[in-house]
C-alpha cells in the first residue's frame, strides 16, 4: 500500500505542495506582470502619440498663420513639412508631398491618420479663412518611430514577464522545497518506525518555526501512543494473569478428580468449577465493558435516569445479604443523563467494593445542586492510603488487602467506575469517610431542565 502511494505520488508531480506553490506563485505573479504591462504599453503609445499629436497640431498652426498673413489658398515653402491644404468639403486642394495618401474627401476633425511613403503619419488640422472661404491646413507628423518605439517596449516587457515569471516559479519551488525539507525528514522517520520503536523521537529543531512546533506535536503524539501500547500490553498480560488462576484451578480440580475419582467428591468439584467460571464470567464481562468504554469517545445524549432509584435497589440488595449495615437515609431525589445500564455498574462497583472493605456499616447518599449530581459510598473499613488513591482506579490494581482475600475482585470495578463516569462528563475522587473508611464522591452532570 505504502508502495502504491509512493508511486502515485511520482506519477503526480504536479501534485507536490512545491509544485503547486510554485505554479500559484508564478500565476498570480504573471497575471501581474501581464496586466501591467498591457497598462503600461498603453499609457507609453498614448504618450508617445499625443506628444506627436501635439508636434503636429503646432505646425499646423503655424503653417495656417502663414497662409492667412499670404490670403491666398497657397501652402507655404517647405522642405521638411508634410502640409495638405483642404478646402470646406474635404477636398484636397494643395499638398507638399504627392506621395501623401489621405482618404476623399478627408475625415473633420482635429486628427488623421495616412501613409506617406509607406510610412504612418498622423496629420493635425487647424481652420482658416482665406477670401472669405473657409480652408483647412494639415500638418503631419511620422508614427514610425513611436510605433517602433512600443513595439520593441512589448517585447521586452514580454520577455521580461516570462523570465520574470519562470524565475518566481523556480525560486518559489527552491525554496518551499528547502523549508518542506524538514517536514520530509520527519515524514521519512515516522514512516520507518517499527510498532516496537515507538519511544524514538523525532529531532526538534532549535528555531521553534511552525516545522519545529510540527516535530514537538509528532513527538507528543509518539508519547500517546508509546503509552497507549505500553498499556495495551500490560493490560493484555494482566488480563492473562487473572484468567490463569480461575482455569488452572478448575484444571487442577479436574485432573485430581480424573486421577483420583475417590478422593474428590462430585459435588466438592462442581462447585469449584462454578465458583471459578463465575469468576472468569464476571472478568470477562469487566473486560468487555472496559472495552465498550475505550471505543466511546464522547457520550452520547441518552435519557435521564434515576440515580436515586439505583442506589435504592443496591441498598435493597445489600440488606438481603445481610452482610452489613446500610444506612441508606442520605438518598435524595437526584437525575442524570446518560446510559442507565452504565450507571447501574458503577453504583453497583462502588456498592461492592465498599461492602468488601467495611466492618459493619455501609452509608449511601445522593443530592443534586447547581445543575450536578453528587453521588457518595462510605464504609467504615481500613480507608485507603492518600498514596494509593489515585492507584485504586487504574486497571487491576488491588491493594495488599484485597489481594489477601479470596473475594478481592480482579482490579477492574474502579476502573469501570472512573471510566463510566468520566464518560458521562463526571468526575470521582476518594477521600476519609466520617468513620476512617473511604469515602467515593462521585459528581455528574444533572439533567438539564427543558427550555
Amino acid at each position: 500500500m505504502g508502495e502504491q502511494m509512493v508511486g502515485r505520488s511520482r506519477r503526480r508531480p504536479w501534485r507536490a505542495v512545491r509544485a503547486r506553490a510554485a505554479l500559484g506563485a508564478a500565476l498570480v505573479v504573471g497575471l501581474f506582470l501581464v496586466v501591467g504591462s498591457f497598462v503600461f504599453v498603453a499609457l507609453l503609445s498614448v504618450s508617445l502619440h499625443g506628444g506627436v499629436a501635439q508636434s503636429a497640431s503646432s505646425e499646423a498652426e503655424v503653417a495656417a498663420a502663414r497662409v492667412e498673413q499670404s490670403g491666398t489658398a497657397r501652402l507655404p515653402e517647405s522642405d521638411d513639412q508634410l502640409l495638405v491644404l483642404v478646402d470646406a468639403d474635404g477636398q484636397v486642394l494643395e499638398s507638399s508631398d504627392d506621395e501623401i495618401e489621405l482618404p476623399s474627401p478627408v475625415p473633420s476633425g482635429d486628427t488623421v491618420d495616412a501613409t506617406v511613403d509607406d510610412e504612418h503619419v498622423l496629420f493635425a488640422a487647424e481652420d482658416v479663412e482665406v477670401d472669405g472661404h473657409e480652408l483647412r491646413v494639415l500638418a503631419g507628423r511620422s508614427l514610425d518611430d513611436v510605433d517602433d518605439a512600443v513595439s520593441t517596449v512589448a517585447a521586452l516587457l514580454a520577455v521580461a514577464v516570462v523570465v520574470l515569471v519562470v524565475l518566481v516559479a523556480v525560486t518559489t519551488r527552491v525554496v518551499v522545497g528547502r523549508a518542506l525539507a524538514p517536514v520530509e525528514q520527519i515524514r521519512r522517520e515516522v514512516a520507518g518506525l517499527e510498532a516496537g520503536e515507538l519511544h524514538r523521537r523525532v529531532e526538534v529543531s532549535p528555531a521553534g518555526d511552525e516545522v519545529s512546533r510540527l516535530a514537538e506535536t509528532m513527538n507528543e503524539m509518539l508519547a500517546r501512543l508509546d503509552r497507549a501500547q505500553a498499556a495495551q500490553r500490560r493490560f493484555v498480560s494482566d488480563a492473562s494473569h487473572e484468567l490463569r488462576s480461575p482455569l488452572a484451578s478448575m484444571r487442577q480440580y479436574a485432573e485430581v478428580a480424573v486421577a483420583h475419582p475417590d478422593r474428590v467428591e462430585v459435588t466438592e468439584l462442581a462447585g469449584t468449577v462454578l465458583a471459578e467460571g463465575a469468576r472468569v464470567q464476571d472478568l470477562v464481562d469487566s473486560l468487555l465493558l472496559l472495552a465498550r468504554l475505550d471505543e466511546r469517545s464522547r457520550h452520547g445524549a441518552g435519557r435521564a435516569v434515576d440515580l436515586d432509584d439505583l442506589l435504592l435497589a443496591e441498598a435493597s440488595r445489600v440488606r438481603a445479604l445481610g452482610v452489613v449495615r446500610v444506612d441508606a437515609s442520605g438518598i435524595s431525589a437526584a437525575q442524570v443523563q446518560g446510559d442507565e445500564t452504565i450507571l447501574a455498574r458503577v453504583v453497583r462497583n462502588l456498592v461492592d467494593n465498599a461492602v468488601r472493605h467495611a466492618r459493619s456499616t455501609l452509608t449511601i447518599s445522593s443530592s443534586e445542586a447547581h445543575g450536578r449530581v453528587r453521588l457518595v459510598v462510605e464504609d467504615d473499613g481500613a480507608g485507603i492510603a492518600p498514596q494509593d488513591r489515585g492507584r485504586v482506579f487504574e486497571r487491576f490494581v488491588r491493594l495488599d488487602e484485597a489481594r489477601a482475600r479470596d473475594d478481592g475482585g480482579s482490579g477492574l470495578g474502579l476502573a469501570i467506575v472512573a471510566d463510566a463516569v468520566r464518560l458521562h462528563g463526571g468526575s470521582v475522587e476518594v477521600e476519609t469517610g466520617t468513620a476512617g473508611g473511604a469515602r467515593f464522591v462521585v459528581t455528574l452532570p444533572g439533567v438539564a431542565p427543558p427550555a
